[in-house]
């Protein structure tokens, strides 16, 4: 069979070099190319501005604490004879927690009580001698008037009556000594019996912490437990001067927390720091949860939830529409016919769920939201579902 000539090939190729030239400079029919006046089109993807309602969340780590601590303390020092309550038990506003060894306090009681009597006893003497030096004091007066008695005898007897009387004074003041000493024995040995006691309010708390067992010596005013108010509870959290502002007392707030996951507590502000940490320059805010079962427990950490703002008739363009050229946020509006776009340039606002509130604008239409990469301001488009966008000018 004879070769094909040099001829036949070339005529052959032509057209598929043809072919291959118009698909490379128009692109497929199903892609981006060019419009009837050779201007280039891009295929994008649209969504509608809406107008809808926005909220402004921002969640915080944080921990639980408990919102009032006391730490029961004996007033006095010695040996820990026995412990009432232990770690987890409740505790009643003024109940006895602790007894401690009350040997010594019981002595000093005594010692006390003796030397009020004695303080007694005196007080009587003196007072009994006090009546007699009045008596002969009287009978010296009267024999004076008389002429009988001298003035040195009425002398003596009314400097006898006068010590007498100061007598009298020492000893009563001797009695209100002992009687003072008496009353803080005793005081001291009430402390020996170690109470909870707090304010009004709540009639019974928990016991966070027992620092010392039965047999361990305490010193006065040395840590013994650790009582907290289980409800409410308080979370913590730490802001910054990004949302410090948006912030105040009242606003709800959701809670989460990994011990149980899937529910939803919910609580409110209650006091927000009025100065920042130097080292992290954030301000502590306090929540407060109800917690009436006692299930949150102090130190467990917490997610919470904040609405810093919300707009209910917001307009709103999808997240993936805003793009920035020539450091501007801005959005590609679609004209009506969908042929071409505008470059708008906007501020955004409150962000939530994907959608973005554009401040200060009466937008209204479709914007790109897929394929702003191939476009500029008064590019051709055309609109698909899916589209398939190619890097190629």
């Amino acid at each position: 069979m004879p070769a094909p000539s040099k001829k036949r090939v070339f005529i052959f190729l032509v057209p598929v070099i043809l072919v291959v030239v118009g698909y490379l400079l128009f692109g497929r029919g199903d892609g981006p190319g060019r419009g009837d006046r050779g201007e280039r089109v891009a295929a994008v993807e649209v969504d509608a501005v809406e107008r809808r309602s926005l909220k402004l969340q921002r969640t915080f780590s944080g921990a639980l604490e408990a919102e009032s601590r006391m730490v029961v303390a004996p007033k006095v020092g010695g040996r820990i004879e026995r412990m009432e309550v232990d770690l987890a038990d409740r505790v009643d506003r003024g109940q006895v927690v602790a007894y401690l060894d009350d040997a010594e306090f019981a002595q000093a009681v005594i010692q006390a009580e003796a030397q009020l009597a004695v303080a007694n006893a005196t007080l009587a003497q003196a007072e009994s001698a006090l009546e007699i030096s009045r008596r002969e004091n009287q009978r010296v007066v009267e024999l004076r008037e008389t002429g009988i008695s001298s003035d040195s005898e009425f002398d003596l007897a009314l400097a006898d009556l006068l010590e007498k009387e100061a007598r009298v004074k020492v000893a009563e003041a001797q009695v209100s000594q002992s009687t003072a000493a008496l009353e803080s024995a005793r005081i001291r040995f009430g402390y020996t019996r170690v109470t909870a006691d707090w304010p009004e309010g709540d009639a019974t708390r928990i016991v966070a912490e027992r620092y010392l067992d039965e047999g361990e010596t305490v010193a006065a005013n040395e840590p013994l437990l650790l009582i907290v108010r289980p409800d409410p509870i308080v979370a913590v959290i730490s802001v910054t001067e990004r949302d410090y502002g948006r912030l105040h007392a009242g606003q709800t707030a959701q809670f989460r927390t990994d011990a149980f996951p899937g529910e939803i507590f919910k609580g409110r502000i209650e006091r927000i720091a009025p100065v920042f940490r130097q080292e992290s320059r954030q301000a502590r805010v306090e929540l407060s949860l109800p917690n009436p079962d006692g299930r949150l427990k102090p130190g467990m950490f917490i997610r919470a939830s904040i609405t810093l703002d919300q707009v209910d008739d917001a307009v709103a363009v999808p997240e993936s529409a805003i793009t920035r050229r020539d450091d501007q946020d801005g959005v590609f509006l679609v004209s009506e016919d969908g042929s071409k776009v505008d470059w708008v340039t906007i501020e955004p606002g409150i962000r939530d769920s994907g959608w973005v509130e554009v401040l200060n604008s009466t937008l209204t239409g479709r914007v790109v939201t897929l394929g702003q990469h191939l476009i500029d301001d008064g590019s051709r488009i055309r609109i698909t579902e899916v589209a398939e966008l190619e890097m190629t000018p």
